[in-house]
């Protein structure tokens, strides 16, 4: 939505303020422009990157329309499933956890957390470091390396789809260039043209380094950071889960356990103190 208003915002502005100065708004459609400048990004985001590469980022443009969909809500979320795990092991003991770690989409436990469930990637992250445990892991620093290293590895992998978009945007003034003097080129061989001729070509030339720059900086690099901003969000989810499974495996209460996830939070999306405690107070133990 925010992407849509925003797009919308920049795309008025530059064609309203263009058309207020008197500029005829027909003569910016040069759609061979945008051929040689779009066929031309395109063609080198697919050299420039592997397969995987190529479809992660397909993948990820709708990332772009929806934004993040961590809110303090999913956090709650979130805290409570951490505590009725954590209380369900301290209650009955890490086998307790088995059956639903097996089995996390029919388990009675993560069923009472709808949100979580749909995430699966963060599912697998949580079901098999409880695994982990269940199989008789009792080294928290050990522990904490793997999760490091695996959060790290989903971070490069995130890096390189915004990086290959950023790439995108960093060569499109360079196509828009390749496009202004491709024109100029066609125009100079009708020099011996009258003026308004001559002028029409050439101002149809210059769209070519307008368009290359306008989608840079008004559209691709944009898309570069709102995504960045989405990966950021779910590393951070991914964070909280760890900082709430290393404090019980060093044998914390769950309450405060939950405590130390929730001060891993970004301060616009972390519940209060209260709120969690109310949330948890809810949770029904399996």
């Amino acid at each position: 939505m925010f992407f849509l208003v925003g797009l919308a915002t920049v795309f008025a502005c530059v064609l309203g303020g263009y058309m207020a100065l008197g500029g005829k708004l027909m003569v910016l459609w040069q759609p061979f422009e945008l051929v040689i400048i779009g066929g031309a990004a395109l063609g080198a985001f697919i050299i420039a990157n592997p397969r995987p590469v190529l479809k992660r980022v397909a993948g990820s443009l709708g990332y772009i329309m929806k934004g993040s969909r961590y809110s303090k809500e999913s956090y709650l979320e979130l805290l409570s499933l951490l505590y009725s795990v954590f209380k369900l092991s301290k209650s009955k003991g890490m086998v307790a956890l088995e059956q639903h770690v097996e089995n996390p989409t029919e388990s009675k436990l993560f069923q009472q957390f709808p949100n979580f469930t749909k995430d699966k990637h963060a599912l697998v992250f949580l079901c098999d470091y409880l695994r982990l445990l269940t199989m008789g892991t009792e080294n928290p620093h050990e522990v904490e390396t793997l999760m490091d290293e695996e959060i790290e590895t989903h971070h490069h992998e995130h890096e390189q789809v915004v990086g290959a978009v950023q790439n995108i945007a960093d060569g499109l003034p360079a196509l828009g260039i390749v496009a202004a003097v491709l024109g100029v080129i066609k125009t100079m061989g009708s020099i011996t043209e009258p003026p308004e001729v001559l002028g029409k070509l050439i101002g149809g030339a210059l769209v070519g380094t307008f368009l290359g720059v306008l989608l840079a900086y008004g559209m691709v690099g944009p898309m570069g950071n709102a995504l960045k901003a989405t990966f950021d969000a779910e590393g951070k989810y991914l964070q909280c889960i760890k900082a709430g499974l290393l404090a019980h495996l060093q044998g914390y209460a769950p309450a405060i356990a939950v405590e130390f996830a929730r001060k891993a939070l970004l301060s616009d999306v972390r519940p209060t103190f209260y709120e969690v405690e109310e949330a948890t107070g809810k949770v029904v133990l399996v």
